[in-house]
């Protein structure tokens, strides 16, 4: 799962992205479009339950479950029509399972912006239209294709139909397609459009040093629009947890408690992102690692085990259970499994985040 990082040029992008992966590149020039290919980066999703069942199963070494992250060029009014390489940037976009749109909320007259004036609901309104311009050509030059096959008797290209259309008249009422709402089959008959306003959101609201936990007007506008879209927001100040990020464990430390944190923002983003890919963890523990993997929301035992490796899901036999509260109440697997909480379950198991693992297979 990827979720890429869009925004108006010089809005703190690549500052973020460089801060997330812990890149000490450095920083990129201040003027559009200084991102063309997309570059890409994994960011661990730090998780607490790892080092509370590592108290009890010690292990060599402890992973956290990770996203992957893109970080993609500047978009800019007119880019549905090519303006600004918007043609090749949006092309990414439709590439990946999530936005996380980086808006400015702070002034700085050294950082130009690309409208002239700082005002973040503007900046979010050019990037929906940009988008959902882009998603009505997509379906437009797709349907009638579609059609064609739909007269041919295709039951798979009349379902196609009916799910373009729906998503046509969303658009036509200026609304994202993300607010639609489609059947599965509907779903997976367009999956392979790409199409960008489907894709979940999460507003990254970039914010000045002195305002880190983001109270000020500009990014409770941005928390008003996010209510009303039924979308998350985030506070990050880019420039601090850039400058966080190239620190050692002691240096980072002391500058999170000299700034006021008791954490960095980034950890809080990537949390949030996990939850918006719609994603969920399960752990597998031993002597050798405890880790986290990461598995969408209502993935069965078998897919589960199939994130470990695909001879895992295909020989799936059973999945032994148990959770951290068990864990932190009896000590041991072995005192789980003789107190009779050791769960055996099978191949329609869902699973539930928490869930501490052992898979069996042929």
């Amino acid at each position: 799962m990827r979720a890429g990082i869009v925004g108006l040029p010089n809005v703190g992008k690549s500052t973020l992205f460089n801060a997330l992966t812990s890149s000490k590149a450095a920083q990129s020039a201040n003027y559009p479009f200084c991102t063309i290919e997309p570059n890409e980066g994994i960011v661990s999703v730090p998780d607490g339950r790892l080092e509370r069942i590592s108290q009890y199963i010690v292990p060599k070494k402890i992973v956290p479950s990770a996203l992957r992250l893109v970080d993609i060029a500047g978009i800019v009014k007119g880019a549905s029509v090519g303006e600004g390489l918007g043609n090749k940037f949006l092309s990414h976009i439709r590439e990946v399972d999530a936005i996380l749109q980086v808006v400015r909320c702070f002034e700085d007259p050294n950082v130009v912006h690309v409208s002239g004036a700082v005002n973040p609901l503007s900046d979010i309104e050019t990037i929906e239209i940009e988008l959902m311009l882009a998603d009505l050509q997509t379906l437009e030059n797709a349907l009638p294709k579609a059609e064609r096959a739909a007269k041919g008797g295709d039951k798979d290209a009349k379902l196609r139909v009916d799910a373009i259309k729906a998503c046509l008249a969303q658009l036509a009422k200026d609304e994202p397609l993300r607010k639609l709402q489609l059947e599965e089959q509907e779903k997976a008959a367009i999956n392979s459009y790409g199409l960008m306003t489907a894709k979940p959101i999460l507003y990254v609201a970039n914010v000045d040093e002195n305002d880190l936990a983001g109270e000020n007007e500009l990014v409770q506008k941005v928390r008003d629009y996010a209510t009303k879209v039924g979308a998350s927001v985030v506070p990050v100040c880019a420039k601090l947890e850039s400058e966080i990020a190239e620190l050692d464990e002691a240096d980072r430390k002391e500058m999170l408690e000299s700034s006021g944190l008791t954490e960095a923002a980034l950890p809080v983003l990537a949390r949030v992102a996990y939850r918006v890919l719609g994603l969920q963890s399960y752990f597998t523990a031993g002597e050798t690692e405890v880790r986290a993997w990461a598995i969408p929301i209502g993935a069965t035992a078998p897919q589960a085990a199939g994130v470990i490796h695909t001879d895992f899901e295909k020989g799936f036999i059973r999945a032994e259970v148990y959770n951290l509260e068990d864990l932190e109440t009896h000590k041991s697997e072995k005192a789980i499994r003789a107190a009779g909480k050791l769960r055996v379950e099978g191949k329609n198991y869902i699973m539930q985040d928490g869930d501490i693992c052992h898979f069996l297979f042929n």
